[in-house]
C-alpha cells in the first residue's frame, strides 16, 4: 500500500504539522491502497506564505519564461500519462480505457491548449485607437486557493493550476481526499518541471478543514471551487469576509431536447451514453432526456435497450464498460434517489436498485432509466451524479424550453432536431453556459462554465486565463515613452 502523507510546499515534500492518516479507497473492492495525510490550518498557513514570497518574482517573469516552464510540464506529462492513467484509475474507478483516453487525455489537452492561449495572449493594449494614453494592463490577481474535485481529477486540475500559473499567480492547490493520488502525481510533474519554489503549494485535506482555512485566508486573493453547489456556498460565505474573487464550477441537471425530426435512434443512443459515461460522475451529463411526445415511446424503448447494453465491469479490465461510483457516500446517495424515483412513481424501465448481477462488492450500480418523469420530481431536480436518466415527455418547442429552463442549475444543453434554424433558435432561449446541437464536441478552448446555480466565471481558453487576472487602467500614459 503507497504511503504518501507529506505535502508539497515551497518546493519540498513537507510532512503534516500534525499527523491525520487517511486510507485512499478503491471503489472497486472497497479496499484501502494508499494513505495520505488530512492537512489543518497550519499547513495552510505554511503554504499561503510560500505562495506570497514566490508571487514577489513569479508575477513579473516573462512570458517565454513561462511558457519554456509549461511546454515542460506537458513533456513530462506527456511521457507519464500511462501512470496518471492507472492513478485515476484506482482512486476514482474510471476504466482503464476512459482514464487513458478521456480523464488523464484530459490534462494534457488543457496544458497544451492553455500554452497556445499564452502565447497569443494581449496582457497590454491602448483603450481604443483614439484613446492611446489610456493604457490596459492585466496584472496576476495574487495567490490563488484551488479546490478541485474527485470525479474528472486532472481535467479540473489542470483548468486551474495551469492558466492561473500562466497568468502568473501562485497557488495552493487542495484536491479531494477521495481522489487524491492523481494531484500528488501532477505535483511530481511540477517539481520535475522546474517551477521555482513557492509557485505550486498542494495540501491534502478535507473540506470543512483545509478548504475552510483556504477560503477565509487574508493571504488569499481568489478561489477557484469546482465541485458541489453546497459546498461551493459554504467557499463563498468563506471567502466573504475578505471580498476575495471566487469563480465557481457547480453541478448540473442538463436537459437533452429531443425533437421528432433528429435522427431518433442516433439522438438517444448517444445521449444515453453520455448519460452513462463516467458512470454518470459528471456534471454536464446530459440526465433529463425531454422527448417530443409523438416519438416519445419509441425514445423511451430505444433508451431501454442502450441501457441493457451497457456493461459495468472492474475498471482495471481493459473494455468500453463503466466502472463503479466513487465511493460508499456516493452510492449509497444515487441508490436513494433511485428509491425515490421509484416511490414518487416515474416508471422504471432499465436499471434499478442494487448492484448488478455478478458484484457483491464495490460501488457497481445498474444503468438506469425512468420514463414519465415530472419535472418536480427529486430525479428530474436533484443532481444524481450516477448512471441515471430521467425521461420526460413534451408537446410543443415552447413546452420544452419551458422544461429545459425550469431547474436551479444552468450549466450544459443539449439540442437534436433536423431543422437547423430551429436548433439555434431554441439554444440561444436556454438558460445554459454551453449548449451543444445534434452531438457536436466542444472545440479546444471553449468556455466552460455555466448560468444560476450552476456558479459563475469560465474555464478554458482566455475565459480561463482572464479569470486569474486583473484589470489596471492607467491614464496619462504616452505610448512612445
Amino acid at each position: 500500500m503507497q504511503r504518501r502523507t507529506d505535502f508539497y510546499i515551497n518546493g519540498q515534500w513537507t510532512p503534516p504539522v500534525v499527523a491525520n492518516d487517511f486510507d485512499v479507497i478503491n471503489p472497486a473492492d472497497e479496499s484501502p491502497f494508499a494513505t495520505i495525510s488530512l492537512g489543518s490550518k497550519a499547513d495552510v498557513d505554511k503554504a499561503v506564505a510560500a505562495a506570497r514570497t514566490a508571487f514577489e518574482t513569479w508575477s513579473v517573469t516573462s512570458r517565454e519564461e513561462r511558457l519554456a516552464l509549461l511546454e515542460k510540464l506537458a513533456d513530462i506529462y506527456a511521457a507519464r500519462t500511462g501512470e496518471m492513467a492507472v492513478a485515476i484509475s484506482n482512486e476514482m474507478g474510471a476504466p482503464m480505457v476512459l482514464a487513458t483516453q478521456a480523464q488523464a487525455a484530459a490534462g494534457l489537452g488543457h496544458i497544451k491548449a492553455f500554452i497556445r492561449t499564452l502565447r497569443d495572449f494581449t496582457f497590454e493594449h491602448p483603450l481604443r485607437d483614439n484613446a492611446t494614453n489610456e493604457h490596459i494592463v492585466y496584472e496576476a490577481i495574487g495567490v490563488c486557493g484551488l479546490i478541485t474535485p474527485w470525479n474528472w481529477p486532472m481535467n479540473q486540475v489542470a483548468l486551474k493550476v495551469v492558466p492561473a500559473t500562466a497568468a502568473g499567480c501562485t497557488v495552493v492547490l487542495k484536491p479531494s481526499e477521495i481522489a487524491p493520488m492523481s494531484s500528488l502525481l501532477f505535483a511530481e510533474f511540477m517539481e520535475e518541471a522546474g517551477f521555482p519554489a513557492g509557485v505550486f503549494n498542494l495540501v491534502n485535506g478535507d473540506g470543512p478543514t483545509v478548504g475552510e482555512a483556504m477560503s477565509s485566508h487574508p493571504g488569499i486573493d481568489m478561489m477557484s471551487f469546482t465541485g458541489s453547489t453546497r459546498a461551493g456556498t459554504a467557499v463563498t460565505k468563506a471567502a466573504a469576509d475578505t471580498v476575495k474573487r471566487v469563480t465557481l464550477e457547480l453541478g448540473g441537471k442538463s436537459p437533452n431536447i429531443v425533437f421528432a425530426d433528429s435522427d431518433l435512434p442516433k439522438a438517444v443512443k448517444s445521449g444515453a451514453l453520455h448519460c452513462f459515461n463516467n458512470t454518470g460522475q459528471s456534471c454536464n451529463a446530459p440526465t433529463r432526456m425531454i422527448v417530443e411526445r409523438s416519438v416519445y415511446d419509441d425514445a423511451v424503448n430505444i433508451a431501454v435497450e442502450m441501457a441493457n447494453k451497457v456493461e459495468v465491469g472492474n475498471p482495471a479490465e481493459e473494455g468500453r464498460h463503466i466502472g463503479p461510483l466513487v465511493s460508499e457516500m456516493q452510492y449509497n446517495k444515487v441508490q436513494g434517489l433511485i428509491e425515490k424515483g421509484i416511490d414518487e412513481g416515474a416508471r422504471l424501465v432499465a436499471g434499478g436498485p442494487g448492484r448488478p448481477e455478478g458484484f457483491n462488492r464495490g460501488y457497481y450500480v445498474r444503468p438506469t432509466v425512468f420514463a414519465d418523469v415530472t419535472n418536480d420530481m427529486n430525479i428530474a431536480r436533484e443532481e444524481v451524479f450516477g448512471p441515471v436518466l430521467s425521461m420526460i415527455a413534451f408537446d410543443t418547442e415552447e413546452d420544452a424550453i419551458q422544461i429545459a429552463n425550469d431547474t436551479d442549475y444552468g450549466l450544459a444543453a443539449y439540442i437534436q432536431t433536423g431543422d437547423q434554424a430551429r436548433a439555434q433558435k431554441v439554444a440561444k432561449k436556454l438558460r445554459a453556459g454551453m449548449v451543444l446541437i445534434n452531438g457536436a464536441s466542444r472545440a479546444s478552448g471553449s468556455p466552460f462554465g455555466g448560468y444560476k446555480q450552476s456558479g459563475n466565471g469560465r474555464e478554458g481558453g482566455t475565459w480561463g486565463l482572464e479569470d486569474f487576472l486583473e484589470v489596471k487602467a492607467i491614464s496619462g500614459w504616452q505610448p512612445d515613452a
